[in-house]
């Protein structure tokens, strides 16, 4: 067996991660010439990433992700379902109950007990 690991080429970026790239530019209103205009790199680039058609290098993924104001990081894969689950409930609405202890009420005072 040999002491290496083979790398496996990338055959472009997973779905879920271009389609979380696009949902970001779109969040910030964005076009695709802005977003390349702020890395670098000309509009035809940032949709052939987009599309899947390119497969962007390391510094450019970097680049792309930190501009949209997200990171990358590396997580363990027994962990991944439980970042994936507090990554899809962190946009949601918390409910009365969840609300914390040092939420302000809807008038903007803090909660106390008087």
């Amino acid at each position: 067996m040999p002491l290496h690991i083979e790398p496996r080429r990338l055959e472009g970026l997973p779905e879920a991660m271009r389609q979380s790239l696009v949902a970001a530019r779109r969040a910030r209103k964005w076009s695709q010439l802005e977003l390349g205009r702020r890395i670098g790199l000309p509009q035809v680039h940032i949709s052939a990433i987009e599309s899947g058609k390119v497969t962007p290098r390391f510094n450019t993924l970097l680049d792309l992700v930190r501009v949209l104001d997200f990171d990358l990081l590396l997580i363990p894969r027994s962990l991944v379902p439980a970042v994936q689950s507090m990554v899809r409930d962190h946009g949601q609405p918390a409910s009365e109950e969840d609300r914390p202890l040092y939420a302000t009420d809807p008038e903007g005072e803090a909660d106390h007990d008087t």
